[in-house]
């Protein structure tokens, strides 16, 4: 029996996407490899293309050109930040764990840094300075958002002394983050990880008496 119109329609439109999302998804493990081996300066488009086994126009119709697929792999990596985070903080939660923010927070500090292992070849290509113009105000833009959010955790109030204790303790993790992407091994990773705990609860939560 001939499937209807709109089935057909449909289910061409769902092979379109997932042939689209794999193309995407194809060029920008390419733009990863070729980024991290060579730099943004250095990396062209035509070597993404021969490495992704695809063709110059695919990649401008899929983002537009270089700045814009290191944007998208930018923006890829901060998302997996941010889910990796959210998601443990969740599981602290649901068993029981949520009544400490601090403990929430270094919940949440674990997963980042881990991810910072698991992805050290995007982290050290994003913290060298070879980036597109503008990338560095993307980034200090996103660093204030990361603050804002690590405030709301945190419960910060508005007070300038609680503003600088959530900046100084998301200085840490990044600054934790940088090293650990530099790490020869996990075992190293995981006591850079350790002593940036050790930094943070020292300091303790915003308004916390210590």
């Amino acid at each position: 029996m001939a499937r209807s119109a709109s089935s057909a329609a449909a289910g061409g439109n769902a092979w379109q996407w997932s042939r689209t999302a794999e193309t995407r998804r194809v060029l920008l493990n390419a733009a990863r490899e070729v980024f991290c081996e060579q730099g943004f300066a250095e990396a062209s488009i035509a070597g993404v293309v021969e490495r992704a086994g695809s063709s110059v126009g695919s990649l401008y119709h899929h983002f537009g050109g270089k700045t814009e697929l290191f944007l998208a792999l930018w923006e890829e990596h901060q998302a997996a930040h941010e889910q990796n985070a959210v998601t443990a903080v969740a599981a602290a939660r649901a068993a029981g764990e949520g009544e400490d923010p601090l403990d929430l927070f270094v919940t949440g500090a674990r997963a980042f840094l881990e991810g910072s292992w698991q992805r050290r070849d995007l982290a050290r290509l994003f913290m060298d300075g070879d980036g597109p113009p503008g990338f560095e105000l993307v980034r200090r833009t996103r660093s204030r958002e990361w603050v804002r959010q690590n405030a709301v955790l945190l419960g910060a109030g508005i007070d300038s002394v609680d503003r600088l204790t959530v900046a100084v303790l998301t200085t840490i993790i990044g600054e934790a983050g940088r090293e650990i992407a530099t790490c020869p091994n996990k075992r190293q990773a995981n006591k850079i990880t350790e002593a940036a705990i050790v930094l943070i609860r020292r300091l303790g939560s915003p308004g916390q008496d210590t």
